[in-house]
C-alpha cells in the first residue's frame, strides 16, 4: 500500500517505522529538517522536508494515488487542511490527529468526511479512556471490552495466589470452561499458548471471558483482597489528565497534582470541582503525597511528559502502600524497563493513535484494533463476510498462520468463546489475536470470496 504521512513528530515517526516494517511504501512529510533526520535510516521511509500543506508537495509525495493519507502535525488546522488537499488529489482514505473535543460527536465526524477526512484520531481521549478502563478493575493490568462489552479481555499479572498455575492450558480452557487464555507475556517472550503450555509465576496473562465472569476470573487468580479504586492522584495537569479526569466514574474521587500554578487555574475551568480537586504542588514530593492522603489512595497515575518521572514516582507511590499505578511512557525503549520493574499499567499514546490509523488500513471489515503493547500483539474484531474463508470450516481445520489464534465471537449481540470445533457464520464478529504484526496475514481469510 501506498501511504503518505505528514507530521515527524512521535505519532508519525512511530507509524511509518511500523508501517515501513509491513513492506508498505511510506512517505514521511515535515516543513521541519530536523525531526526528519532523526528518522533512522535502517527503515525504509522516504523523507520530504516541505509543508505538508503545499499542494505540489502532496502530489510530489504521491498523494493523488495514495491509499491512505496521516495528517498527524502539531497543528490541528494544518492535519484537517492536509487531509482536505489530499482527499481531493485522489488519496482513497485519511485521517487527522486533532486537539478539539467538540470535533468527535457524531454529527461533526460526518461533516468532516463530507469534507473528505475519513477518521479524527484524538490521542489524549483514546489514553484517557484506556486509564478509566484499566482504574474500574484495580487488579487488572489491562481490560478491553469489546463489541460494546459483549467480551472483555483482561491482561492479568498472576502471583503466588493464582490458583491456575503450573497446569497444561487443556485442563483449564475446556469447552465448558468460562475463559480462554490467548497470549501470555514471559519475561521478553510472547506465546500464543497450545494445550500443554503452563501458567507460571510472573506471567502477565491475557484472559478473553464474558463480563459477568470477571468475578470468577478474579477469583482464580487470587485477586480476590485487592481494593477496588474510590481515590485516585494524578501527576501531571496535561490533557490526558483533563480527559481522564471529565469521563472519571462518580464513584472515583481524583485529586491533580500540578507544579505549574497557570496551569492549575487552566485546569479548574475544565474539570468538575465536585468530582476533582486540582492540587499546586509536585507530585514527585513525598511530603506533599502524605498530606494528600496516599495512604488513603488506590491508584496513582502519573501523566507528565517525561517517562523517567513517571516511573519513579509510580515505584515511590508502590512504596507508599498504593496498589495500582499507571504511568505514561512514551519512550518506547522504556516500556520494557517499567514492565521489569513491576509498574503496572503503562500507556503509550503513540500506539494507541498507531493502532487507531492502522485499522483503516485493512481491506477486511475490521471494527475494532487495539495493541498490546507489553506483549507485541494486535487484538483485532473482524467482521466474517458472505462466502469468507473463515466460514467454510471449522477453527481448527482454517490452517491460520503460525502465531494467530481466534479468542472468541460476537453473534447477535452474544458473546461466544472459541474452541476448534466452533463454526464461524457470515455477520459474525471475531476476536483475533496476531503475534509481531500478523493481521494482513489474517484479514483475507475475511474478505468476501471473489469468483472470476
Amino acid at each position: 500500500m501506498k501511504i503518505v504521512i505528514a507530521g515527524a513528530g512521535a505519532v508519525g515517526t512511530h507509524l511509518s517505522k511500523l508501517l515501513s516494517t509491513e513492506n508498505h511504501d511510506c512517505v514521511l512529510i515535515d516543513d521541519d529538517e530536523e525531526r526528519l533526520l532523526s528518522v533512522d535510516a535502517n527503515y525504509d521511509i522516504m523523507v520530504v522536508n516541505a509543508s505538508p500543506t503545499n499542494i505540489k508537495t502532496l502530489k510530489d509525495a504521491g498523494a493523488g494515488g495514495a491509499d491512505l493519507f496521516v495528517g498527524v502535525t502539531r497543528y490541528e488546522s494544518r492535519n484537517l487542511l492536509a487531509c482536505m488537499l489530499a482527499h481531493q488529489l485522489g488519496t482513497k482514505k485519511t485521517v487527522a490527529r486533532i486537539d478539539n473535543y467538540e470535533y468527535l460527536s457524531p454529527q461533526n465526524q460526518q461533516m468532516f468526511k463530507q469534507l473528505g477526512v475519513d477518521s479524527l484520531v484524538y490521542p489524549e481521549v483514546l489514553a484517557a479512556q484506556d486509564i478509566i478502563s484499566g482504574l474500574r478493575l484495580s487488579w487488572v493490568r489491562q481490560r478491553l471490552d469489546i463489541h460494546d462489552g459483549a467480551l472483555t479481555l483482561l491482561g492479568i499479572k498472576l502471583r503466588q495466589d493464582c490458583t491456575i498455575l503450573n497446569r497444561p492450558l487443556k485442563e483449564l480452557c475446556g469447552p465448558e470452561d468460562p475463559y480462554l487464555i490467548v497470549a501470555i507475556r514471559r519475561g521478553d517472550d510472547t506465546l500464543i499458548p497450545g494445550g500443554m503450555d503452563e501458567l507460571e509465576v510472573g506471567d502477565l496473562a491475557y484472559f478473553m471471558t464474558m463480563p459477568e465472569q470477571i468475578p470468577y476470573i478474579r477469583h482464580l487468580v487470587g485477586k480476590a483482597n485487592y481494593e477496588d479504586v474510590h481515590n485516585v492522584i494524578i501527576m501531571g495537569g496535561g490533557k490526558t489528565s483533563i480527559r481522564a479526569a471529565l469521563i472519571m466514574p462518580d464513584n472515583m474521587h481524583v485529586k491533580i497534582i500540578e507544579s505549574d500554578a497557570a496551569r492549575c487555574e487552566f485546569i479548574n475551568q475544565y474539570v468538575d470541582r465536585s468530582n476533582a480537586m486540582v492540587i499546586h504542588g509536585d507530585g514527585r514530593d513525598l511530603n506533599l503525597l502524605e498530606e494528600e492522603g496516599i495512604h488513603r489512595t488506590q491508584a496513582f497515575v502519573a501523566l507528565t511528559g517525561n517517562a523517567e518521572t513517571n516511573i519513579l514516582a509510580c515505584l515511590a507511590a508502590k512504596k507508599l502502600g498504593v496498589r495500582k499505578t499507571v504511568a505514561m511512557v512514551e519512550n518506547l525503549d522504556y516500556v520494557s524497563m517499567a514492565e521489569s520493574l513491576d509498574i503496572g499499567t503503562i500507556i503509550n499514546k503513540k500506539t494507541v493513535a498507531a493502532s487507531h490509523i492502522f485499522q483503516m488500513m485493512l481491506r477486511a471489515d475490521v471494527r475494532n484494533l487495539r495493541t498490546l503493547m507489553l506483549a507485541d500483539c494486535e487484538v483485532a474484531e473482524f467482521v466474517a463476510a458472505e462466502g469468507a474463508r473463515v466460514t467454510r470450516k471449522k477453527v481448527k481445520d482454517l490452517g491460520l498462520p503460525s502465531g494467530i489464534t481466534i479468542g472468541g465471537l460476537v453473534r447477535n449481540d452474544h458473546g461466544i468463546l472459541v474452541n476448534g470445533n466452533t463454526q464461524i457464520e457470515t455477520g459474525d464478529s471475531v476476536l483475533v489475536f496476531c503475534h509481531q504484526h500478523n493481521l494482513e496475514k489474517v484479514e483475507k481469510f475475511f474478505k468476501r470470496l471473489t469468483i472470476w
